[in-house]
């Protein structure tokens, strides 16, 4: 029994030696390939990663094309070295495109997402700090990745939309800021003017208001009841809220400190006395 275990390894050993002497150097030859293209690979990624920083081209990007050509290279030298050790590879290669065909049916919501998202970085429709309106949600940029963007609105809470859907709609972009857009009325005995001075001074003393943009105040439309005076005001989009209240109070306090009455809507009724019948 230990002599027929013994003769097995002996067989298998000669076996062993006898493919080493018939493929030792193919298989040396495939070791040698494939240490290159791992190294290839990495000096080619990190090339591409240093001239994308060159040229200012967005982080998300640059690690995309990197990771790409660094998987190209590699899969290239492994379908070389499996050549040189006579390994037909034609199978190989169907399987993948039938696989690589499968992927991209199982994975187009995503693959769409990532080419929206190359386009947007490329193109650069808006940047980190925006503020961006789309679909009724506003928020600012927080980070562009390859999938989605992610906005931050006021209450910090985030909101990550498909690049897809950013892409194929339309947006609106004002920056850093937000516009508010208000309406007071006042009496039609007050003098306009002299009211569109006092909100736009107020409006003024109000800390987190854009230094560099002015306000926009004149006369909205004619109520019933009151002259309507329409105010447009930039402020930041991180502190939207807590402006628009603080620019209601000082345009409120102004009015009251020139003596500018807001009316109340009045309604006039008229009593029809119905006419007495003939006796």
């Amino acid at each position: 029994m230990i002599d027929e275990e013994i003769q097995q390894l002996d067989e298998l050993k000669n076996n062993l030696m006898l493919w080493l002497a018939e493929r030792g150097a193919g298989l040396l030859i495939a070791i040698i390939i494939i240490a290159l293209g791992f190294w290839l690979a990495r000096r080619l990624a990190n090339l591409i990663i240093k001239l994308c920083d060159k040229r200012g081209l967005d982080v998300t990007l640059a690690r995309f094309f990197a990771g790409f050509s660094k998987i190209v290279v590699v899969a290239f030298a492994t379908i070389m070295a499996l050549s040189k050790l006579n390994v037909e590879i034609t199978p190989f290669i169907a399987l993948l495109g039938a696989s690589a065909f499968g992927l991209s049916l199982a994975v187009q919501g995503p693959v769409s997402n990532y080419g929206a998202g190359i386009v947007l970085i490329i193109t650069r429709p808006f940047k980190v700090g925006d503020t961006l309106t789309l679909n009724g949600l506003t928020g600012q940029v927080d980070c562009v990745n390859l999938g989605n963007i992610q906005l931050l609105n006021e209450d910090e809470q985030r909101i990550t939309i498909p690049n897809r859907d950013v892409l194929g709609e339309i947006f609106t972009n004002s920056y850093n800021y937000s516009i508010i857009e208000a309406v007071v009325g006042i009496d039609y005995n007050s003098d306009p003017e002299n009211a569109i001075s006092c909100i736009t001074a107020a409006i003024q003393t109000v800390e987190d208001v854009a230094p560099d943009r002015a306000p926009d105040v004149g006369i909205d439309d004619f109520g019933d009841s009151s002259i309507n005076i329409g105010y447009r005001v930039w402020v930041p989009t991180n502190r939207y809220h807590r402006t628009r209240y603080a620019v209601n109070l000082a345009v409120f306090r102004a009015l009251e400190a020139a003596q500018i009455t807001i009316p109340f809507p009045q309604r006039e009724v008229h009593m029809i006395q119905p006419e007495a019948s003939a006796g």
